[in-house]
């Protein structure tokens, strides 16, 4: 199936921790003149791609580790389409990532994490070249990517929405965004307590049960348990908290050290 003529597609394709959630669900919806698939429809894309006579569409996914997959997937049905990516500071990224696992039950370390010396970390070193990602985008799409910049969206949201709403040549209301912190960020003392009660007890987001119900019931249970311990850990005291920074802000100055001729040149290509 090849419909490339048929329609205009825009595909934002992440990547995790790049305001993702915000314009997924505070922009997109919002924009006029293109219609957004949810990307809780992502599974069935192509099909609703093929069904709408609408010329001009856009879709929206999260992908970090399994970006080539999931483009070589889309693209076999729809090269001509333009997508478009959001970066982050290698540091900046990566540091939120490990929050974010931990706080979903990752109980190593932030080197056990990420390893920048040996790369036997969860995320692997090519898990951070961006401009290997852009070249992926350049290989499968047959459209020039589109780059764009988190500290933009992050220092400037409402000129960040005008600028993507000009590129996919749609129309916004910025003054209709809601720009309000849907998640607060968990403070280290918060994290630290998680991962140390995660060393014990398993969890991670995992599916345990063969019954999809039994599932679903067992994910809210251990969800809850979750947010239960992070909600308890303010109230832990001080002195119990192991004092270490929860990443060692020299490990993160290593990595942006690193990264640092990659993220110039994502900064010179950038939209």
């Amino acid at each position: 199936m090849n419909n490339t003529t048929q329609h205009q597609i825009f595909f934002h394709v992440g990547t995790g921790k790049t305001g993702t959630t915000f314009l997924q669900y505070r922009v997109f919806p919002k924009l006029r003149n293109i219609y957004y698939i949810q990307r809780t429809r992502y599974k069935k894309v192509k099909k609703i791609i093929a069904r709408t006579a609408v010329h001009k569409i856009l879709i929206s996914r999260e992908f970090d580790q399994q970006l080539e997959k999931e483009i070589a997937w889309f693209t076999e049905s729809y090269p001509d389409t333009t997508p478009v990516i959001v970066f982050r500071r290698h540091d900046s990224y990566i540091a939120s990532q490990y929050r974010r696992f931990v706080k979903n039950g990752f109980s190593g370390t932030f080197s056990a994490f990420f390893d920048l010396e040996s790369d036997k970390g969860y995320f692997k070193n090519s898990d951070l070249n961006y401009s290997h990602q852009v070249e992926l985008l350049k290989t499968y799409f047959a459209k020039e990517p589109v780059v764009l910049l988190y500290d933009d969206l992050r220092n400037d949201p409402k000129g960040f929405i005008r600028k993507l709403a000009k590129i996919m040549d749609a129309e916004i209301d910025t003054e209709s965004v809601d720009y309000s912190r849907k998640h607060r960020s968990y403070s280290e003392k918060q994290l630290k307590v998680i991962r140390s009660v995660a060393k014990s007890v398993n969890l991670t987001k995992r599916r345990k049960f063969k019954s999809g119900l039994l599932n679903f019931f067992w994910r809210i249970g251990l969800g809850t348990l979750r947010y239960s311990l992070l909600f308890l850990a303010k109230i832990v005291p001080s002195v119990w908290i192991d004092p270490k920074p929860f990443i060692d802000p020299k490990e993160l100055e290593k990595v942006k050290l690193h990264f640092s001729q990659d993220w110039d040149r994502i900064k010179k290509i950038s939209s």
